[in-house]
């Protein structure tokens, strides 16, 4: 053979090998719509069937029906939030309409009533039939029956009226009770025959949970002679229909008791010009031809001016011998001779309101539909017992809605001081379903959190002064300290914030309330509420190896635990942050059996109601979550496969990183590297912070468009180490601890060779933002810096609004994440001591502030004084303002638009890379929306 022919015989073999070896691509910007992840993943009720929704960041998304061993049944295009039907027979799924086709609809601006409309499918288990129906609104399927209800769109109807201007609160009022919207076509589908009913032009309908019965409200067409307005209820097995309420009005909150065979609602049929439109409360048992009005407007029964609510929720209790629902002062009528543009607009704070003012315009729309609870006994002569009013206006039913009490608790002339404490104080009181009476839990009020169990025998709390748990005996009338005598802390015992620590919480009850089961820092509890008597669920294993025991449910709907259950404990080693999952009876007194250990990060599982069987989600740094079906969690099946395309990309390692701080403590963070590490380079390094960040080292990250936080997965594919140091605080020191820390674990990294130390960058968001801006007054060794959302003032900022929930900024100064610990005329040094601000002068790092103008978080002037006084010295910096946006980012294109810009920004200080424009000259406004400056910038000396 020649050997020319031989050399290229022998090159030719090799090419597949060479392939194989060739350097993986760095991730791009053009990645992430097409990046993936599950959804919803949920198994039947015999355990035989699986479903999830695989769906892409931006685009159209797959649901996948499989059965348990992996043999795929259907995948739907577009199919979304899945339901299985309770007999395992069916699957039921709304159908997005194409994102192309919605895409193209929001280009064309077109009406909420003209953009593309969602299909139903319903797909048979076992004969594999997939039906569609099309153009759906909304969907129920009963929850112990295969029967399906589903509410079509209404037609069209356009409005030919003139609109006249409204005041705001006339607005919020009408519109909250508005009988005049045409109704759409109901239609009924009875899974197992496939026999349908359809009803016109329904308004509101409700399906029983046996799906015996669907009541539904209709609204007639004007001028219809074969339509009704009114409120009907179809007998499914009989085929018979009944008429319960006649005439066009409101009806809402239908409701039928756990058997269908008892109906309540709420209606008014006022003429439609009525300046006030009180509700009645209705009842039908289905014998009577008609429903029937048990309690209207002006009964005795009622207090003065009060009447049964529209917006209270109806509920029978699980024996249908009680019906609760809402009451409510009658609506104040509107003054129809009141001139809008007459009449003055404005605000009035009171230093004695409870709540200010932007709290009170925030929960504007909730205050109108406040309605407090009632129960009445349609069976016993309507007797009613009012449970609320305004001074005892938050109440909690118990899961047995049979019992008599239900906890209540109130604030009333305590909520002032929610200004600089974050909370109130609560009275705790049981309320009597028979007589109303109320006896009183804790007569002084405290900072408390309770709740009722759910047998309704004992009313439980954790005291925030006490740090202790509490049990109130329904029977006995005695208070029990649950956690006393256990020798153990129950509430955090890391807590660095000048406020009661937080307690670790409560994993579940057992069934009659025999036991309840609380949590310390790595053990569960199993407590007795009457005695006290508390025993180591978890036998002392969490503390003794650092194990984090954790606890939920898996059956959905179920209340409590059965004496026969077995406990699937969702487990976390606190040293080397692995995940798992260790399984104990709940009558054992062995300790917990280890199942799986694994440096990855483990779902909560969902069980089979009828079978020993699992699904869940796992996920490593590199492992993207995917769903499994196990029998014990040891053996187990993949049934996904997502984002197959990772493996062209240079991906990231992590591993926990460990060092001393200067004073002495012993610290932890996670250091990620490139997937191609080489440790005879060197590497430009970002440090990212927020608090404590390692027990996440095992979640996977993929790249996603950021709302302003650094997206590793990004910046170490592309050749960047990403160092997360987990940071504790001093009381009064939040700026000094980030220096101790972050500073600390920087230095210590830096002695590694492959650590370019003349190339650091540092990037944080809102808490974070402001640890940027302090480090950056601290130290010059930051080449580059980051901060999205900071704080820089806490003196002009301590007494500002939370415009989000319209509460003021002085508790979280003195309690809890700012940690100074006192007001600002107590300690004035410690405020100014920690404002980046007052040290300005200093800083000679490059940094670039995302500072957005419709931030509810952080006052975006904080962003602004920033960016003002480091212009004013000279220093090279950068505002981004995000128009409309919040405290992070929301909509997709701005996301987008930042992770280019932070990219390029740390590229061209850590890198050399060229400076795009608006870095090097900036955009013009009278460019703005046609210039982005993304390009880089020619003949600059940047």
């Amino acid at each position: 053979m020649p050997k020319p022919f031989l050399l290229i015989t022998t090159l030719l073999c090799q090419l597949p090998a060479l392939a194989q070896q060739a350097p993986k691509k760095p991730l791009d910007h053009s990645v992430y719509d097409k990046w993936e992840s599950v959804v919803n993943p949920k198994i039947s009720n015999n355990g035989k069937y699986v479903l999830y929704q695989v769906k892409p960041q931006q685009g159209d998304g797959t649901l996948y029906l499989k059965t348990a061993d992996n043999r795929p049944l259907a995948q739907i295009s577009r199919g979304d939030s899945a339901a299985f039907s309770a007999d395992s027979r069916f699957a039921v799924f709304p159908i997005k309409p194409p994102y192309a086709l919605v895409r193209q609809a929001k280009i064309k601006k077109k009406k909420a009533d003209d953009m593309p409309k969602d299909s139903l499918g319903v797909y048979a288990l076992e004969t594999g039939k997939l039906t569609k129906y099309p153009n759906v609104k909304s969907w129920q399927l009963a929850e112990k029956a295969s029967v399906l209800a589903f509410l079509g769109n209404k037609p069209v109807v356009k409005d030919t009226k003139p609109k006249a201007p409204a005041d705001t609160l006339k607005k919020l009022t009408d519109g909250l009770l508005d009988a005049n919207k045409a109704g759409a076509p109901l239609t009924l589908v009875n899974l197992l025959t496939g026999t349908t009913r359809e009803f016109a032009s329904v308004t509101d309908y409700q399906l029983s949970k046996p799906g015996n019965r669907v009541a539904f409200a209709v609204l007639a067409p004007k001028g219809s002679k074969d339509v009704k307005s009114g409120l009907f209820a179809f007998d499914v097995a009989a085929g018979k229909l009944k008429k319960l309420s006649t005439g066009k009005g409101t009806y809402k909150n239908l409701a039928f008791d756990d058997a269908g065979k008892q109906l309540a609602f709420a209606a008014e049929k006022h003429p439609e010009k009525a300046l006030v439109k009180p509700f009645s409360l209705y009842y039908s048992n289905f014998a009577a031809d008609s429903a029937a009005i048990i309690l209207r407007p002006g009964d005795k029964a009622l207090k003065r001016g009060w009447s049964p609510s529209g917006f209270g929720k109806i509920l029978f209790s699980d024996n249908g011998e009680k019906l609760f629902f809402g009451t409510a002062p009658d609506p104040l009528p509107q003054d129809t001779t009141l001139v809008d543009f007459e009449h003055a607009k404005l605000d009035i704070w009171n230093y004695k309101d409870d709540y200010l003012q932007p709290m009170q315009l925030k929960t504007l729309k909730k205050d109108l539909q406040r309605n407090y609870l009632a129960v009445i006994y349609p069976k016993q002569a309507n007797k009613m017992v009012q449970l609320e009013d305004e001074y005892l206006r938050d109440s909690y039913l118990a899961d047995n809605t049979n019992a008599e009490y239900v906890l209540a608790t109130t604030d009333t002339a305590k909520r002032v001081s929610m200004q600089w404490e974050g909370n109130t104080r609560k009275q705790a009181y049981l309320v009597s379903t028979r007589t109303g009476q109320r006896i009183a839990i804790n007569p002084k009020a405290s900072k408390s959190r309770f709740q009722i169990s759910p047998h309704g025998d004992y009313a439980l709390w954790y005291d925030d002064a006490a740090k202790a748990w509490f049990a109130y005996s329904v029977a006995t009338r005695n208070t029990v300290n649950l956690t006393q005598k256990t020798g153990v802390s129950f509430a955090d015992e890391e807590n660095d914030s000048p406020t009661d620590p937080e307690p670790y919480g409560l994993a579940a009850w057992t069934k009659n309330d025999e036991a309840v089961l609380l949590y310390d820092r790595y053990d569960i509890w199993k407590i007795n509420p009457k005695t006290g008597l508390a025993t180591n669920f978890t036998n002392g294993l969490g503390r003794q190896q650092k194990l984090r025991f954790r606890y939920r449910i898996p059956v959905d709907k179920q209340k409590f635990i059965e004496p026969k259950d077995e406990l699937l404990l969702l487990t976390q080693n606190d040293v080397d942050k692995t995940w798992g999952y260790y399984r104990k009876p709940l009558g054992s007194t062995k300790a917990p059996e280890r199942l799986a250990m694994a440096p990855m990060t483990f779902s909560n599982v969902e069980q089979a109601k009828n079978a020993r069987r699992y699904v869940y989600t796992k996920s490593s740094v590199s492992q993207p979550a995917d769903v499994y079906v196990s029998a014990d969690l040891k053996k187990e099946t993949k049934l996904s496969a997502i984002n197959a395309q990772q493996k062209d990309y240079n991906w990231m390692t992590a591993e926990l990183v460990h060092w001393t701080t200067p004073q002495g403590h012993a610290a932890t963070g996670v250091l990620y590297k490139p997937e191609n590490f080489d440790p005879t380079k060197k590497y430009p390094m970002i440090s990212y912070f927020y608090e404590k960040v390692s027990d996440g080292i095992y979640r996977y990250q993929g790249p996603a468009p950021t709302p302003s936080r650094l997206d590793i997965a990004m910046f170490a594919s592309n050749g960047y180490l990403v160092f997360t140091p987990d940071i504790s605080y001093t009381v009064g020191e939040p700026g000094p601890s980030a220096v101790e820390y972050v500073n600390s674990g920087v230095e210590a990294l830096k002695k590694n060779p492959w650590v370019d130390a003349a190339h650091l960058g540092i990037q944080g968001q809102s808490w974070g933002g402001y640890q940027v801006a302090y480090l950056i007054t601290q130290t010059n060794m930051y080449a580059a810096a980051w901060a999205g959302a900071p704080v820089v003032n806490m003196t002009s900022a301590y007494g500002g609004i939370r415009w989000e929930s319209g509460m003021s900024r002085q508790f979280q100064y003195e309690r809890t994440q700012s940690r100074i610990g006192a007001t600002l005329w107590e300690k004035p040094e410690a405020y100014i001591r920690n404002s980046p601000l007052f040290q300005l002068p200093k800083v000679q790092t490059p940094v670039v502030i995302m500072s957005n103008d419709a931030d509810g978080a952080v006052p975006w002037y904080q962003g602004i004084e920033m960016f003002t006084d480091l212009r004013r010295l000279g220093k090279p910096v950068w505002l981004l303002q995000y128009n409309g946006e919040a405290h992070n980012l929301i909509k997709r294109e701005n996301r987008k638009d930042i992770s280019i810009r932070e990219l390029q920004f740390f590229d061209h200080y850590l890198k050399g890379a060229p400076a795009p424009v608006w870095l090097d000259k900036g955009v013009p406004a009278v460019e703005k929306g046609r210039n982005w400056g993304l390009e880089t910038s020619k003949g600059t000396g940047m």
